[in-house]
């Protein structure tokens, strides 16, 4: 991704988080500001086709190893928004992981939301041992969630 695509991956981006009952509202500025690529923090990927017609995303913090003589970090990398049109998710997905492979991942995580438990299981991710809570201030939901319901990572 590189910044002439922004308006475009702005109106995929926007387009994809409407079917979602909780999910950001993108303008421009965010995309550009959250989903530009920066080196080892934020990776942005398209497919063209006549414009652009998929997006993939991930974000890296490394983190630190305790107790290794060989080993002080580990860097990690976190699915972030991601759509799919044309290319089939598990395929863009797959794709994300060599990608992040290539840039010295060492382990490549995703949360259950959207549309993500499609490829999941596929990619032989393993279920994590805990459970994502988010707290939205002055907002209330009539009932909990399910995560394919929301269209939301918080960094």
């Amino acid at each position: 991704m590189e910044l002439r695509d922004v308006p475009a991956v702005t109106r995929l981006l926007r387009g994809y988080l409407k079917q979602f009952i909780v999910a950001p509202d993108l303008d421009e500025h965010d995309v550009q500001h959250w989903l530009l690529p920066k080196e080892d923090v934020i990776d942005s990927f398209l497919v063209e086709s006549s414009g652009v017609t998929d997006f993939c995303s991930f974000y890296t913090l490394p983190s630190t190893v305790i107790g290794n003589q060989n080993y002080s970090t580990l860097k990690v990398a976190y699915s972030y928004y991601n759509v799919s049109t044309k290319t089939p998710l598990l395929q863009l997905m797959n794709d994300a992981l060599i990608v992040a492979k290539k840039k010295g991942c060492d382990v490549f995580n995703a949360l259950d939301v959207m549309e993500n438990e499609s490829f999941l299981k596929e990619l032989k991710f393993g279920p994590g041992d805990g459970q994502l809570q988010y707290y939205l201030y002055n907002y209330r939901l009539n009932q909990a969630l399910r995560p394919s319901e929301l269209g939301l990572v918080l960094l």
